[in-house]
Parts: structure tokens; sequence; C-alpha cells
């Protein structure tokens, strides 16, 4: 079977050829022949292409100018496995995953290829369709024989006949606070249907927010506060969309908890998590989504937790003989002894540092970073990471008044870039100023702005408003701005939010040779220990009480760092023997005692 898809938010007819016949049109050799295979729609705006008409020759592919269209060809027997379709040329979702009761069912896949769409089915929010429009579209009936002898045969009989209630947290939980308003713990007292907000606040630390308004809260704290409230409904099914975003490491065990919990009464619950070692650690089972994002997904069969991430980072479906990858993604079996390249010399110093915002106080113990180097950034939300990124940006003045000094440059002259936890950009602005920005910027050379574009995949979204990108989209540009713009400084604040495994791991490896090439500085904050651990040279561990009293130490190797850390959090980490990749270990385990009363929390020496 042959899908062609085009997006309409790339196609631009009135820009690609104002006077005369597009380009898709004019070269398309169907329509030379006197087919109308591409034909403009009727109201002008974009293109149309007739599936059943075209030959995937690809000459459309490469003739339109703003990469609008997609042409794959795919196996026969999915034709009959297709679930829901956006439009005749739009994108499809092939096959669906299996919710049991009493198990938690993982997902992994890249952004855009069909994760949310499958929630959203399975929260009735979006009707199956089948692959079929207008007047064919399925009824009930239809749907239900469609998966007669599954499992998923019974949910759509529950689900149609009002017998299913089901629990939703979304992905984008910046959005919350400009829908709901109020204080926390109103909110949550309204969502409590079984008097378990007591044991919710305790399980999720939320006591010294109960009080204050959603809109005043880090993402951290909006996240924990979604998941009480999905928590806090008496439903059937619990869908979660990636509940790990913003979640220090702590937070992000208790969460898994929480999540995991549910399953002792029986409820059936869908996790999306792109932290390969969160979804490890709370799923009983895991599905695969592969295809080409925007273009069309399919659902893997039922996989076990360990095989399905290991064949996830391999890149081969053994069972279904599919490659959804060229290269595998591989991991470093312990902390390198030496740095990736060698680092410069000292950039600049900063003396201590204090900070006291309303009830908290931060203090900074001085330090030095150096030409090359990247400086990992580790602690639990609220105590203060993003405020020290706040002072290392004079954005905030400290209250002892003692600046940077910088032994190379004036203090008069440190350029600062920022990439901050919340992304503030103009939202009329497209993507493509962006892409200018890179290709015109006079301190770049040609391969690191090639890197740049490529590997943040900027091209695909160049016609886009930013008020019109996901969340992932808009974590790429805005990391594309602050990579672009000539600073002597480059301070990112959680990164990895918003993108999918494989992109996470891009942007780290972007950031390292970045760094490498441009021999400047950088601060990282982010909360994934395995995307950390591919980022950084050394680790800057914060410890104190959120909320209250934050201290940033001196700088650690990775080892220690890490160590340090996680030690703090009471947490421990082993490696598949597999892939290498970092496991959580269960709290109380045999492998957990053991790491932890040798003092090794990350890395076991051989």
């Amino acid at each position: 079977m042959r899908i062609a898809v085009l997006n309409k938010d790339r196609c631009k007819p009135d820009k690609c050829s104002p006077f005369g016949e597009k380009p898709c049109i004019k070269y398309c050799p169907k329509v030379r022949t006197g087919d109308k295979t591409i034909q403009l729609s009727p109201n002008g705006k974009s293109a149309e292409i007739i599936e059943s008409l075209c030959t995937g020759c690809g000459i459309c592919i490469k003739k339109c100018p703003f990469k609008a269209i997609n042409i794959v060809n795919l196996p026969d027997p999915l034709l009959n496995q297709i679930t829901y379709r956006y439009g005749p040329d739009q994108f499809s979702l092939f096959r669906m995953a299996i919710p049991k009761k009493g198990k938690v069912l993982g997902l992994i896949g890249q952004n855009g290829i069909g994760k949310s769409t499958m929630l959203s089915i399975l929260s009735g929010e979006l009707k199956m369709n089948l692959g079929k429009f207008n007047n064919d579209t399925p009824d009930n009936d239809a749907i239900i024989n469609f998966f007669k002898g599954s499992e998923l045969q019974q949910y759509f009989i529950d689900m149609f006949s009002n017998k299913l209630s089901v629990v939703y947290k979304p992905q984008d939980i910046t959005l919350i606070p400009k829908h709901v308003s109020g204080k926390v713990y109103d909110l949550l007292k309204k969502n409590d249907a079984d008097d378990r907000l007591d044991k919710i606040i305790e399980d999720l630390n939320l006591k010294e927010i109960l009080d204050r308004n959603l809109s005043v809260l880090s993402g951290g704290e909006v996240q924990r506060v979604a998941i009480a409230a999905a928590y806090l409904k008496n439903a059937d099914v619990y869908l979660i969309d990636e509940p790990s975003s913003y979640l220090d490491v702590s937070e992000r065990i208790n969460m898994a908890k929480l999540i995991r919990s549910l399953t002792e009464s029986n409820k059936t619950v869908v996790v999306v998590e792109h932290d390969l070692a969160i979804l490890d650690y709370l799923s009983d089972y895991i599905s695969l989504f592969y295809g080409a994002p925007g273009v069309y997904g399919i659902i893997s069969h039922p996989q076990g937790v360990r095989v399905g991430i290991n064949i996830y980072l391999n890149g081969y479906i053994k069972d279904e003989n599919v490659r959804i990858r060229d290269e595998p993604i591989l991991f470093h079996e312990r902390p390198p002894i030496d740095s990736l390249f060698d680092i410069g010399a000292s950039t600049f110093s900063y003396e201590n540092l204090e900070k006291t915002l309303g009830d908290f106080h931060l203090s900074v113990t001085g330090s030095e970073v150096h030409a090359g180097e990247i400086l990992g950034i580790l602690g639990p939300n609220g105590i203060g990471k993003s405020t020290f990124i706040d002072l290392i940006a004079n954005k905030i003045k400290s209250d002892t008044e003692i600046s940077l000094e910088n032994e190379v440059i004036p203090r008069s002259k440190l350029k600062v870039s920022l990439k901050p936890q919340y992304i503030k950009m103009p939202e009329s602005n497209l993507v493509s100023g962006i892409i200018n920005q890179i290709k015109m910027a006079p301190f770049l050379s040609q391969s690191y702005k090639k890197r740049l574009i490529n590997s943040l995949k900027l091209e695909n979204i160049k016609e886009r408003k930013i008020s019109e990108l996901s969340g992932g989209e808009l974590q790429r540009a805005a990391i594309a701005n602050c990579l672009s713009t000539e600073a002597d400084i480059y301070l990112l604040d959680e990164p990895s939010a918003f993108l999918d495994i494989e992109m996470r791991l891009t942007v780290a490896q972007l950031l390292r040779k970045s760094i490498e090439e441009l021999k400047k500085s950088a601060f990282v904050v982010e909360h994934d220990i395995i995307t950390q651990d591919f980022i950084a040279d050394s680790i800057l561990v914060f410890e104190g009480t959120p909320g209250i009293e934050g201290k940033a130490l001196t700088p650690l190797n990775l080892r220690d760092g890490f160590n340090l850390f996680l030690k703090m959090m009471g947490i421990t980490f082993r490696r598949e023997k597999l892939t290498k990749r970092p496991r959580v270990n269960k709290i109380g385990s045999t492998k957990d005692d053991y790491q932890k009363r040798i003092n090794e929390y990350y890395y076991i020496p051989k």
C-alpha cells in the first residue's frame, strides 16, 4: 500500500509559485498525462493528492520547496490494520496498543508518531475512523467488530456504552494555569473522590504549595499537581502523558510509585514516557511506536519491558522483521576518566553568591569555569537551580553584590545566551527566522550551522509560527536560538523537556560538539540522568530544603557528582548487561542494598 501525506501547515501555494503552475503539479508525470493526481484545494490554500492515482515516483517530493510532501510504501497487510487517519492525505495510525486491567502499559516512540492520537482514542475524545471518511465513517458496532477476538473489543464495548470512566493527564502542563485558576488545595479537594488527599499530599510532597495559586507554581510543581488531580479522580482507566517532565529524580520515582499503586485497585493504566529509566521502573509491558513522524505511525505487538526497551534502542523488531533505526543507540558503560576533549584554561570565576527571594535563600560556593567545559546541574526542584542560572545570566543581582570576576573577558563585555525553563519567544515569528539567524551568524562555521539545523530538524518546521509549535518543536527552536547566539556562557534550563529519547540524545551530543567547537562554557540544568551523563564534564550538585534553603556546592567530577546526588536522593542505578543503559534499582532490592553498602550509587567499579 502507498501513503501520500501533505503537510498543510508547510504547503504554501501562494509562495512556491505565485503566478504560475505549482511545482508539484507542473512536474507530476501523471498530471502531465491528463490525470488529476495533484491539484489545488477548492480554497486554493493547499494542494491535494489523490493516492489511488499516485505512482510514488517521488518527483513532487523533490520539487516542493517547503518539504510539505511525503510518499511512503508500506507492506500490503497493513492496509487492513489502519485505525485512524486525519484525512485523505494526512497522518495515519496503524494498530492499537492493548491496555490491560491491573497493568501499566508503557508507550515509547518519537514525537509526532501517534502516541497522543492513540491516547485520545482510548479516552473517547477521538473516534476511530479505520481510515474511512465522509459517509463511510464506521459506527460503534463496526469498530467493536474490528477488534473482535482481542482484549480491545471489550474495552470499546464498555467505552461506547458509557461503562468506562477515563482520566487523561495531558502532555503540556504549562497550559494548565492558563485554563485553571485558584489555590492548589481547592483544586485537589474538588477531585478527591475517595478521601485520599492527605496521602497524596505526603506522597508527592505537596504540603508546601497547598496555599499557592496555580499561576505562581514552577513547572515541577504544576506537574505534581496535575498528577495528583488525575490520581484523585475515581476512574477505571488512567491515561498519563509524559508525567516526568520538569520533575527531579526523586520526584520521578515518587510519581512512578504512585502510578504503579493504581494497579493494586485493578485499574487500567497507560503511560507515555521518554525517560527510559522511569519507563522501565513503572511499566509491566510496553508497546513501541515506529514509522515517520507526521506521516504514519505503527504500533508494535506488546513486549516485555526489558526486552522491549532493548529492541527500541537496537532499532530492530525481530518478530516483525522491521528495522526502525539505522544505528543503535549506545550508552557509556561508565563515566569517562578524561573529558571527551581537552578543557581549556579558566574563562571566568565567580565568588560566593547569596540571594534571598521571599522565604527562600540560596547560597553559592564560588568556583571557576573553563573554556569548552559543560557543568551539569543536579538538584531537587525548588532548590535554587533556576535562580542560580539567573544569577549567572545577570538577570538578578546577588545580595552580597559580589559580581562575576572574569579573568579573560571584562565583566562589562561578558555575553550570556539563555534557554530558560519556560520558553518565551515572539509568537508571531516564523522558525525560518531562527534558521536565517543561524545562516547569517559570522562566528559560526558552515559545518556548525549545518549540524545545528539538521540535528534539530528545523527545516521541517521552518514555515511554522512559534505559536503553532508543539512542546517538543518549541524546545528545539529555543535550543537552536540559544546555540546560534554569540556568547561566552551558554545557559540551558531543562533542554530535554518534551523531547523524545532520540532527540534527547541528539541534543546531548549537539551540546557537547557545540561547546567543544565554540570553546565556550555552558551550564545545563537537567533532571534526566541518562541525558546528563551524555552532556556533562563535571557536576554541580544543589542540596538543602526545597522552597526554603538551597546551597550550590563546588563542581565535582562525574563519578563523585552523580554519586553524591543519588545518595542524597536515596536511589541507586545499575547497568543493563546488553545495552549498558542505566536502570533504577527497586528500593530495598539486593542490588540496591549492595550498592548503598559499598557507597556506589551509579557506577559499580570493575
